[in-house]
């Protein structure tokens, strides 16, 4: 009797280990897998998180602590925001000049752009208040990681004559703005189909709070800067 007991025990024991086994498996499979994502016939799939994201969490993070020796984890500067704007004159008088500056951008951002209007009338310019000029989107989340990640990795490293970016496009605040001269540096851009070429403005939104830890965050991230002298260095960061 007393070891029939024992063999129960030791079964249900056996299943309780396979149990919680099983919950550490599906749980650690739900954190890689990530957030859901609804795609184009309304179910949702599972997609991983974003490459530069995890990296972002499991050695920018810590370095910076490290570096500056702060203990908590909220105090390191993260990205907020991503914006990429794209001017187009020539919808003055063809309106349909966005059309394929619109799907040009959709493609590079993975996003569908916002359309801007002019906020004042420019008789200089033949501008009228509410007439369509520009595209804008703004990347959160994980897309903007995953934009940042192919700009890193596959766009920049197209761009003619390259010799580092200019890190003397901060605002003072820990944001960041990067002038493209043309689209074509997009492996998602089809030169043969597209119409025309133009450049575009990408703003990197931080919550660094000075130009020098947002220098910092972005290099950490793979942003190749050009060598900083000390004299102009961006000015310092937090205490």
């Amino acid at each position: 009797m007393a070891e029939k007991d024992s063999d129960a025990k030791a079964a249900k024991a056996k299943a309780a280990a396979a149990a919680a086994k099983k919950a550490a498996a599906d749980a650690k499979a739900a954190k890689s897998a990530g957030p859901s994502l609804a795609v184009s016939d309304g179910r949702e799939a599972a997609h991983p998180v974003p490459r530069l994201k995890a990296r972002y969490g499991e050695e920018i993070v810590p370095a910076f602590l490290s570096r500056h020796g702060w203990k908590n984890r909220f105090q390191v500067p993260r990205l907020t925001k991503i914006v990429v704007n794209v001017g187009v004159s020539e919808a003055r008088d063809n309106i349909q000049a966005l059309d394929g500056v619109r799907e040009e951008l959709a493609l590079i951002t993975g996003q569908w752009p916002q359309l801007r209007r002019a906020k004042k009338s420019i008789s200089n310019f033949k501008l009228r208040e509410g007439m369509p000029i520009g595209l804008r989107v703004t990347l959160r989340g994980d897309r903007m990681y995953e934009f940042l990640d192919r700009l890193i990795s596959t766009s920049i490293p197209r761009l003619r004559d390259f010799r580092g970016l200019e890190p003397r496009g901060f605002d003072g605040t820990g944001n960041y703005n990067l002038g493209l001269r043309e689209q074509m540096i997009f492996p998602e851009i089809n030169v043969e189909k597209s119409l025309k070429q133009h450049g575009l403005n990408i703003t990197f939104v931080t919550t660094a709070g000075a130009d020098a830890l947002s220098l910092e965050l972005l290099r950490d991230m793979g942003m190749p800067f050009k060598a900083v002298k000390a004299a102009e260095s961006p000015s310092a960061g937090r205490e």
